[in-house]
């Protein structure tokens, strides 16, 4: 850690939230009074006692006969006792037994049956039960004395908490108040949730505000309410206004973005004017530009504006400065508390991974059981990717000693959702947005569908070393043009796979709308003017290209550009739409979702291939009847670019 200009730069994740938390250790909580049936979730600031007994009268704890215990002595099934009507009344559950000792249950009485049924007083009841003085009879007070203590200070007020006190006449509380949090977005690349959903056109450059809906989103599942305040433009002067302003009025400011050292970051600047810095740079990944200061005794604390470097800044730093300004106590697992993971996995690392030294790292990873192994891989690592942290089963933290972890590594996964993964499947080979299409029905059949796209021979290779349910596969053989079937016997050496077609897709090359580099065919990529998007190894679309590169006498030398990669369709084709190539190999659905020109080259059999044992999970039926059903079929058709087969068994 880095002494520099009174704070502490580069310093531990442990060694930040000390500081912070020592900082602010001794801000007393503030009180607030208000009702008790409205306390759910506040902690309790003063102990709480009760105002009457309860019950406040002698109760029945049964529905049966009030009556005195003395008078069932003997009392047995085969020797009833009979009372007559003067010597028992009816009482219902909660009812004042009245003057009697002890309550009889209805089941162990019957009438006299030379006499009326209906409870009158010209009744004689029997009785096959002898009671003791009373028993089935709530005294005055069993659950609650007058006067007596039934919370302390400190506890969380529950909803059992709840009723009770009003059952014990509390009608209002003292709580320790939650702190006041502003959240202050700034950047004049940030549009407003209203304005990004409006319909209007977003010039290019400009990102949507969901930084501060997440916040929001996480202060309200941990049980805080958050403010947020208009967008500030990257003037220093507003910035500085609105923080001051902010510290003066709240008990927690955050400040969105503005902490790294570009021409348009000030927040370090602003915050060193106006009060004292605590830190700056936590040796964390994502969320390295964090920073927090005490201005005029307010917490003022910086997160990135990466969403993910948002997010860990909200669980790591803010969520137990929160604790600490409620007067809660401080859980033995902030992160764990703060990301709301209810259990741990013991997990092992499908693929090796390698971590900055030291840098703690966050990882958002998706798991699933193969073989009675459980497996888990890292996601799209990127700070600014949402979709990751959404996809994400759950969250890895490598230590900063960490710095290569091998495959097969163990690791602790603080799941984030429920999964139940003996229902999961783990499809692992070449990318299709139709293949995700199944998800969400495999979903409404109560099963799972986890999907990663390593390309064909990526998915085969996994299916081999059983670390996948099934794989796909669109894999040319240059020597007899056929399809898998070379491939399918390397890689299952013997084992019986069973394959199945569940379509036929278009294959070509993608140029930007209206083809303005007129692009006609393979010569065309190799002119030196055509900038490429390539696949990844592996990938069924990038040996359809060798293929084609060599029927047209060309080389990957001869295009500009082969070396590029993208692992996915949309991905590749996004390259072209936001003109950072000018042509990729696809498939046409890729190219109608995003209005490019498309250039139809081979229309290719794409096949599932399952491992022995795949019929025998308990999921395999759901993904079959997903292929085969209707609306799977219909939403693969409108995509464009496919030939789906008749609807039959694998």
């Amino acid at each position: 850690m880095v002494r520099a200009l009174g704070h502490s730069e580069h310093c531990s994740l442990n060694e930040a939230l000390k500081i912070l938390l020592d900082e602010f250790a001794s801000v007393p909580f503030k009180r607030q009074r208000m009702r008790a049936r409205d306390a759910l979730g506040f902690t309790l600031a003063d102990d709480v006692y009760s105002m009457r007994n309860v019950p406040h009268y002698s109760a029945s704890a049964v529905d049966g006969y009030a009556v005195q215990s003395c008078a069932t002595a003997g009392a047995s099934p085969a020797t009833p006792v009979t009372l007559g009507p003067d010597e028992f009344s009816w009482v219902n559950t909660g009812m004042p037994v009245g003057c009697h000792d002890s309550v009889v249950m209805v089941e162990d009485t019957s009438f006299d049956p030379t006499a009326s049924d209906d409870h009158t007083e010209a009744c004689q009841l029997r009785v096959f039960r002898s009671l003791t003085q009373g028993e089935n009879v709530r005294a005055v007070g069993e659950d609650v004395m007058n006067g007596q203590l039934i919370a302390s200070r400190g506890e969380p007020v529950t909803c059992a908490l709840i009723s009770l006190m009003l059952c014990a006449g509390v009608g209002e509380v003292s709580v320790r108040a939650k702190p006041r949090t502003l959240f202050i977005p700034t950047g004049d690349e940030i549009v407003s949730g209203d304005e990004w959903l409006s319909g209007k056109s977003i010039p290019a450059g400009l990102v949507a505000d969901s930084n501060s809906l997440y916040a929001g989103s996480v202060f309200k599942s941990w049980g805080y309410s958050l403010d947020v305040s208009p967008i500030m433009p990257d003037d220093p002067d507003v910035i500085k206004d609105a923080v001051l302003s902010a510290a003066r009025g709240y008990d927690l400011v955050l400040v969105s973005a503005g902490s790294a050292k570009g021409k348009r970051d000030h927040s370090a600047d602003i915050l060193s004017g106006l009060g004292r810095m605590l830190f700056r740079y936590v040796r964390m990944k994502p969320g390295r530009p964090a920073m927090a200061a005490n201005v005029g005794g307010t917490p003022v604390i910086v997160s990135p504006g990466f969403p993910m470097s948002c997010a860990v800044t909200l669980w790591s730093l803010v969520y137990p400065i929160l604790k600490l300004l409620s007067g809660e106590a401080m859980p033995r697992d902030c992160i764990s508390e703060a990301i709301d993971s209810k259990e741990t996995l013991a997990a092992s690392f499908m693929t090796q991974h390698s971590s900055p030294q030291g840098i703690a790292e966050w990882l958002r990873v998706k798991c699933a059981s193969v073989g009675g192994k459980m497996l888990c891989w890292p996601l799209t690592a990127g700070a600014s990717v949402l979709w990751a942290l959404a996809e994400a089963d759950g969250i890895v933290m490598l230590s900063e000693e960490t710095l290569e972890c091998p495959k097969g590594t163990g690791v602790s996964v603080r799941l984030t959702r429920r999964v139940d993964f003996s229902k999961r499947i783990l499809f692992q080979g070449s990318d299709d947005p139709a293949v995700g299409l199944l998800a969400p029905i495999m979903r409404d059949l109560g099963c799972d569908f986890a999907i990663r796209a390593v390309g064909s021979m990526g998915g085969l290779a996994a299916l081999g070393r059983e670390e996948a349910h099934l794989a796909a596969a669109h894999l040319l053989d240059a020597s007899d043009g056929t399809y898998n079937t070379s491939y399918i016997a390397q890689f299952a050496a013997g084992r019986n796979w069973r394959r199945m077609l569940i379509f036929r897709r278009e294959q070509g090359i993608i140029t930007a709308p209206g083809n303005p580099k007129d692009i006609r065919g393979f010569a065309d990529l190799a002119s030196g003017e055509v900038m490429f998007e390539n696949r990844q190894p592996g990938a069924g679309t990038r040996v359809l290209l060798d293929y084609m590169l060599r029927d047209n006498g060309l080389s990957a030398a001869d295009v500009l550009g082969y070396d590029r990669i993208s692992i996915t369709h949309l991905e590749a084709a996004n390259k072209v739409a936001s003109g950072v190539a000018d042509a990729t190999l696809g498939i046409a659905s890729a190219a109608a979702a995003l209005g490019l020109h498309f250039i139809p080259i081979a229309t290719e059999p794409y096949e599932l291939v399952f491992s022995e044992g795949f019929f025998n999970h308990p999921a395999s039926g759901a993904l079959i009847k997903a292929i085969e059903s209707g609306e799977w079929r219909e939403a693969v058709v409108r995509m464009g670019g496919y030939e789906l087969p008749q609807a039959g068994g694998a």
